[in-house]
């Protein structure tokens, strides 16, 4: 039987867990700019991990190189998903065999309902979580379910962008800046449907401004600075850390 880490208790299982997906000297550019600077970090199956940095860091030029849209380009690296070499794909390829991002903005495609939406996800193989599950899960959507995505508010669209990420057969999700412009409140349903996915066993790479926000959720932390990486080690390090909180994240 294979045992999985216990991340619960703070400790850095960096060294001795295996990297379920594992980015390796990832360099990328947007045109002339040297964007993502020879960046590796391990995430382990069922981990939360804060990608955090200070404003044009590269977390969001990470996120993207590693979901393999192609811009930023990547140039040299490797990026392994549950041994499947994700720096040979296409985004398309890289969605079928179980990556999903959820960019900043959201991407809701105007004129569809909320069950529209995410039954488009679900319109080629590999299929996630059914619709019903969905609505269990976010159950705002249920009740908002014939009405058009782009008029929901900004917490329901973030619930609706992450219910169609796992309406496909995801194994990691890379949520990109998640809490921008939400209330707290809303904040906390999205922290709530977080614990539930990853007790699911769905392994989560967080960006994130609200730095303290996603510490508090995250089992381990990697911190950039200038497209490198300055700190990488267990969320709680950094909230106990004033001096590395103050130079890298401004809290």
């Amino acid at each position: 039987m294979n045992v999985k880490p216990d991340f619960s208790k703070g400790v850095n299982h960096a060294a001795t867990a295996p990297a379920f997906l594992s980015v390796w000297d990832m360099h990328a550019y947007y045109g002339e700019s040297y964007i993502v600077q020879g960046i590796s970090f391990n995430v382990h199956e069922g981990e939360i991990l804060a990608l955090l940095g200070r404003n044009g860091a590269g977390k969001t030029s990470t996120l993207r190189s590693i979901a393999r849209i192609g811009d930023p380009e990547v140039t040299h690296g490797e990026i392994w998903l549950d041994h499947q070499p994700l720096h040979k794909m296409s985004s398309h390829e890289a969605s079928q065999v179980g990556l999903g991002l959820v960019p900043e903005d959201r991407r809701i495609i105007p004129g569809l309902t909320v069950e529209e939406n995410l039954k488009l996800a679900q319109i080629a193989p590999p299929i996630g979580w059914s619709i019903e599950r969905l609505y269990d899960l976010f159950p705002r959507l249920g009740e908002r379910r014939t009405q058009e995505g782009t008029t929901l508010s900004g917490g329901e669209q973030q619930m609706l962008a992450i219910a169609r990420a796992l309406a496909r057969d995801i194994k990691v999700l890379l949520l990109d800046e998640p809490y921008e412009g939400l209330a707290p409140v809303i904040v906390d349903e999205i922290e709530k449907t977080l614990t539930v996915i990853k007790e699911q066993g769905i392994t989560t790479v967080i960006v994130e401004q609200n730095a303290v926000r996603a510490l508090q959720l995250a089992d381990r932390a990697v911190i950039l600075d200038t497209g490198g990486i300055v700190f990488d080690g267990t969320a709680a390090e950094v909230l106990e850390n004033e001096e590395l909180r103050s130079e890298y994240l401004a809290i």
